[in-house]
C-alpha cells in the first residue's frame, strides 16, 4: 500500500495544472504536489495516476515517488484564496501526494533521455492509452540527468464509461496507439522492440499489486460493478488482457 502522510502546511497552487494541484508540505518532513479528490476531474483520474505510476515504478521508469496524504479540514481555514479554500474544504481526507523534486525542470528536448529510457515512457504511453505526451503538454521532467514521467492521469480513459455502462474490456484492448505526436517518438528505441524487452515483466501478480495499490476511497462503484473487488478486479482483467493481445494496439508502430 501507498505510504500515508498528513499534511501540515499549504505551501502554494501550481496554476499550470488545470485541476489546481498544491504544494503541500507533510508531517514526515516531505514536500508534496497533491492532487485533490475534490478536483472537478474526479477521482478516476487519482485511480489512473496510481495504476499507471506505480507500473512505471515496477519498470524502473523514472517516476516520482506517491503518497496518500491525509488532508486535515481545517487547513482550508486559513487559505486566503477563495478558489483554492473552496477545493481544500471540498478533499478533506485521502489525496495523492507527488513526491516534489526540487530543482526539476519541463522537458524541453535540449536533454533527451536514452533511446531505453525514451522507449520505456513511449510503450508505457502506449499501453496505457495515455494521450496526454505530446509538446502541447510533455509532463516530463529532467531532474539529476534523466527524463521523469509525470501527471498519468489522462490514461486508462476506459474507466469514464463505466457510470453509465458495463465495463467494455474488448473496446479498450483493440484500441490502437497513435503516436504520431508523441513528445518521445523521434529518440525513442522501436515500439515492438520494448515491448518484448517490458512486457514480460508485468505479470499478472505484479498488475494485481498495482491495482491493489490504489485507495478504496477512490474507487466507484456502479450497478454492473457493484464492490470494489469487483472494480479492481475489472480493471486487472482490462490491463492483463491488453498486455495479451500487444498486435492491437502496437499495430503497425516501428
Amino acid at each position: 500500500m501507498l505510504e500515508t502522510v498528513t499534511a501540515v502546511r499549504y505551501v502554494s497552487p501550481l496554476r499550470e495544472g488545470g485541476s489546481l494541484p498544491g504544494l503541500v508540505e507533510a508531517d514526515d518532513l516531505g514536500t508534496y504536489v497533491v492532487k485533490f479528490s475534490g478536483a472537478g476531474q474526479g477521482r478516476k483520474v487519482l485511480v489512473a495516476e496510481v495504476i499507471v505510476g506505480e507500473i512505471a515504478r515496477r519498470l524502473d521508469i523514472p517516476t516520482p515517488r506517491l503518497a496518500v496524504v491525509d488532508l486535515p479540514s481545517a487547513i482550508a481555514r486559513y487559505e486566503a484564496d477563495e478558489e483554492v479554500q473552496d477545493l481544500l474544504t471540498a478533499s478533506p481526507g485521502h489525496n495523492l501526494g507527488v513526491d516534489f523534486l526540487p530543482g526539476a525542470f519541463g522537458y524541453d528536448g535540449s536533454r533527451p533521455p536514452t533511446a531505453q529510457d525514451a522507449g520505456a515512457i513511449r510503450w508505457l504511453d502506449a499501453y496505457t492509452a495515455n494521450v496526454d505526451r505530446t509538446w502541447a503538454n510533455p509532463n516530463l521532467l529532467v531532474w539529476h540527468g534523466r527524463t521523469w514521467a509525470i501527471d498519468h492521469g489522462a490514461a486508462l480513459w476506459f474507466h469514464h464509461a463505466w457510470p453509465s455502462r458495463p465495463p467494455d474490456v474488448g473496446r479498450f484492448v483493440g484500441q490502437p496507439f497513435d503516436d504520431s505526436g508523441h513528445v518521445l517518438a523521434p529518440v525513442a528505441a522501436p515500439l515492438r522492440e520494448t515491448h518484448d524487452r517490458l512486457a514480460p515483466r508485468l505479470t499478472a501478480d505484479v498488475l494485481r499489486d498495482v491495482v491493489a495499490e490504489v485507495p478504496e476511497q477512490w474507487l466507484e462503484t456502479t450497478a454492473s460493478l457493484p464492490d470494489l473487488d469487483t472494480v479492481r478486479a475489472t480493471y486487472l482483467e482490462h490491463l492483463v488482457l491488453r498486455l495479451e493481445q500487444p498486435d492491437a494496439w502496437l499495430g503497425g508502430a516501428a
